[in-house]
């Protein structure tokens, strides 16, 4: 089973990063990896009818596990093909994720806590791979005003109890991230980017090291020391001039003074919240100004939260709204693992796990990129009277609709030339089409 033809056109720009016969293995893997029932590399060359071919299977374990290629590299490429979707400033969202593994001799496991499984009052560990992604985040043409996160740039976070056993250097989940953030934005020194996490990525770690072109927006804690600009007064007495200026109200404390109401549509809803603002110095940076918003929410069941910017010029709306599309990224997430399989590569051996699951991720941007361009033209909406609220078109379809609609016509492009005759040959293909479809 091979791929649409515009699908396999849009990754031509790939094959600059490999060798020609790498790059046709990857093709192959990619098309099994839409198909497959298991994403193991078996699986995926049974799926893409390569088991018995011109090459051996051995070939398609070799893309991963020996194959001299960089992934980084092969993430700017498919980056090039997202930033013409990306109009101005590029957003990024950063954040880590679980890939659950069994076995003890699989490179960079270790034991992870496990946000899903955990509630308040018991937290959960799990044995998995953690990996730390990023993507950008943008409104897909024909796909209405919903934001999608679009991973390009992956980091495998190894524990330091692993790391000491292998005799590798050990990196915070944080330095990890501005790795990321240093390698897209050193590529595209004339284009500003902007980054958003939570406060795992909000801490000095990250926000000393940031480039020179790019922001951040994160969380701040509710206690959280803040300082005026310090004022350049000459002393009688000598000594360095003072880092900070005077202490300021913490977030916490400027809630509790007068504050504007804010109503925002964000995360899909509206809600109404108390908000204080300011522009302050941190502890850390005491050199950079923040915009730092203190929210107090009156709808939605929340607790206060804190929230700052880099862009000390930024409205509290702009903060908040700008934070909350983070989100998308838990939904690539999310899908990457239900759609995609992206827990299921079974490799052990250190490139085998740093390229083998990544590629999950980078189909799903692939995927999503092709259906903005070309996929869109060809989607067929479900019948589906129970979704009452679920728009019409492109612009209601999900990430499942996408791979759905890759599927059945790829599927279609294969019976097509088969020039069925008779009376039932409509019917034939039209239950074939359906069969695919549901099998998504």
């Amino acid at each position: 089973m091979s791929l649409v033809p515009s699908f396999t056109d849009l990754l031509q720009p790939l094959s600059c990063v490999m060798t020609v016969p790498t790059f046709d293995s990857l093709l192959t893997v990619l098309a099994g990896w839409v198909f497959a029932r298991r994403r193991t590399v078996t699986g995926m060359i049974l799926a893409a009818g390569a088991a018995v071919g011109a090459k051996h299977h051995s070939a398609y374990h070799r893309l991963f596990a020996a194959a001299r290629w960089s992934l980084d590299e092969l993430g700017l490429a498919v980056f090039g093909l997202v930033l013409p979707l990306v109009d101005g400033v590029v957003l990024l969202a950063v954040d880590d994720t679980l890939a659950r593994k069994r076995g003890l001799k699989v490179f960079g496991v270790g034991m992870h806590h496990d946000p899903l499984l955990s509630s308040r009052k018991k937290a959960i560990t799990n044995w998995a791979h953690c990996w730390v992604v990023l993507g950008v985040v943008l409104r897909l043409p024909h796909c209405g005003g919903r934001y999608f996160c679009l991973p390009v740039l992956f980091r495998l976070y190894v524990p330091k109890k692993a790391a000491d056993r292998k005799r590798l250097a050990y990196h915070t989940k944080p330095q990890l991230a501005v790795q990321m953030l240093r390698l897209l934005c050193a590529r595209h020194p004339g284009r500003r980017f902007h980054a958003v996490g939570d406060s795992a990525y909000g801490g000095k770690s990250v926000l000393l090291n940031l480039p020179d072109n790019c922001d951040l927006t994160s969380r701040l804690k509710m206690d959280a020391r803040l300082y005026d600009a310090p004022v350049n007064v000459k002393s009688h007495k000598g000594g360095r001039p003072r880092k900070r200026g005077r202490r300021l109200p913490t977030p916490g404390q400027m809630l509790e003074g007068r504050c504007r109401h804010l109503t925002l549509d964000v995360y899909g809803r509206k809600d109404t919240s108390r908000v204080a603002e300011c522009v302050a110095h941190c502890y850390a940076a005491p050199g950079r100004p923040l915009r730092v918003v203190a929210v107090d929410p009156l709808t939605g069941g929340r607790k206060p939260q804190a929230f700052f910017s880099t862009c000390p010029d930024d409205a509290a709306a702009t903060v908040l709204t700008r934070y909350a599309c983070r989100w998308p990224v838990e939904v690539t997430n999310h899908d990457a693992k239900g759609q995609l399989g992206f827990e299921e590569p079974q490799g052990w051996t250190r490139p085998a796990v740093e390229r083998t699951a990544p590629v999950a991720m980078l189909l799903y941007s692939l995927v999503a990129v092709w259906f903005a361009r070309e996929g869109h033209r060809h989607y067929a909406p479900p019948v589906r009277p129970w979704y009452r609220g679920k728009a019409d078109g492109p612009a209601g379809a999900s990430f499942a609709d996408m791979l759905t609609t890759l599927r059945c016509q790829s599927v279609t492009r294969e019976v097509l030339p088969m020039y069925l005759h008779g009376p039932g040959s409509r019917n034939v293909v039209k239950t074939l089409i359906h069969v695919v479809s549901q099998a998504a």
